[in-house]
């Protein structure tokens, strides 16, 4: 004999009507206005593990162009000295800060666009001696010329050694300080500059 089961039949669901709703918890408004942000001591939900992830970027990397930081440096010396000329011409006096910014500004333009090259500290330094000597002999050049009434350029230009002899004559050993000062300014500024 054979009997036949028949499947079980599903029970039937209570209705949605049949249950009472339960209010839900009310949510606690943000102070700001915004309502997508973080609440106080709320712990933020972990990330999706599909969600995309992007690494933290790489630190730029380390430059080394010799090329450009001696470029730079060269032009900065330039433009320095002639504002360390300026400044001792207009004041009648060497500063020695302007010697220390001097140094400073070349060196760290070196080091900044040179990087960690070695030889860009060294180079900073004797570039920061000329430029304190050209300024030196621009802020000559300018009181000589404004004593004598005649322009910048005959007296620099045309009278270099004339210009010369009267930085050798106002010499002293403050003036030789300054010129230390400015190369360990340049030096130190381009270590430290240096990315």
């Amino acid at each position: 004999m054979s009997q036949s089961a028949t499947p079980p039949q599903p029970q039937p669901q209570p209705e949605a009507q049949d249950q009472p709703q339960q209010p839900a918890p009310p949510q606690p408004q943000p102070v700001d206005g915004n309502p997508y942000a973080q609440q106080p001591g709320a712990v933020p939900p972990p990330p999706a593990p599909s969600a995309p992830y992007a690494p933290p970027s790489p630190s730029a990397p380390a430059l080394n162009n010799i090329a450009v930081g001696l470029v730079t440096a060269v032009v900065v010396a330039l433009v320095a000295a002639g504002i360390y000329g300026f400044v001792i011409g207009t004041t009648k006096h060497e500063i020695g800060w302007a010697a220390v910014g001097v140094g400073f500004v070349i060196g760290l333009a070196a080091g900044r666009l040179g990087g960690r090259n070695p030889a860009l500290p060294v180079v900073s330094a004797v570039l920061a001696l000329g430029a304190v000597y050209l300024g030196q002999l621009v802020g000559e050049a300018m009181i000589g010329a404004d004593e004598l009434g005649v322009s910048f350029s005959k007296v620099f230009f045309d009278h270099f050694g004339v210009v010369q002899d009267a930085w050798k004559a106002d010499a002293d050993p403050i003036t030789f300080l300054f010129f230390a000062i400015a190369a360990f300014a340049a030096f130190s500024g381009a270590k430290k500059a240096a990315l």
